[in-house]
């Protein structure tokens, strides 16, 4: 069975950041920008190892709060739902894309939570 794979590249600006892919090919979730590619590296291992992180859903009314590393899912200023996936120090590692209905957003979290801990690492394929 196939799984996903965290692919890393070198930004313009010569930095690093890395996609988290399904196996299917859809980008799950994208990381920020890291000026080493050490650093870029450890930001995979820190999605690795919070991929079954709790969930504080900020869309509801007075919403548990819940430690970190956790999914924050919340809607963005066009109306969709997305998520964001915080390390035990509070620093946002990965987001997500929009989503439409917020039970798409939980299959993300959960294709983190299934993908990510037995993700290969690969470099992406350099533009020609």
């Amino acid at each position: 069975m196939a799984s996903g794979k965290f692919v890393w590249k070198t930004t313009k600006a010569g930095k690093f950041s890395f996609n988290l892919v399904a196996s299917n090919g859809q980008v799950i979730a994208t990381s920020q920008s890291y000026d080493s590619k050490s650093s870029c590296m450890h930001g995979m291992e820190a999605v690795r190892k919070a991929a079954a992180a709790s969930v504080e859903d900020q869309t509801i009314a007075d919403f548990k709060k819940v430690s970190n590393p956790k999914f924050e899912i919340y809607k963005d200023k066009a109306g969709e739902f997305r998520f964001r996936l915080k390390a035990r120090n509070g620093e946002n590692i990965v987001a997500s894309e929009g989503y439409a209905s917020k039970s798409s957003c939980k299959n993300g979290i959960a294709s983190v939570g299934k993908n990510a801990p037995t993700a290969e690492v690969v470099e992406a394929a350099k533009k020609k």
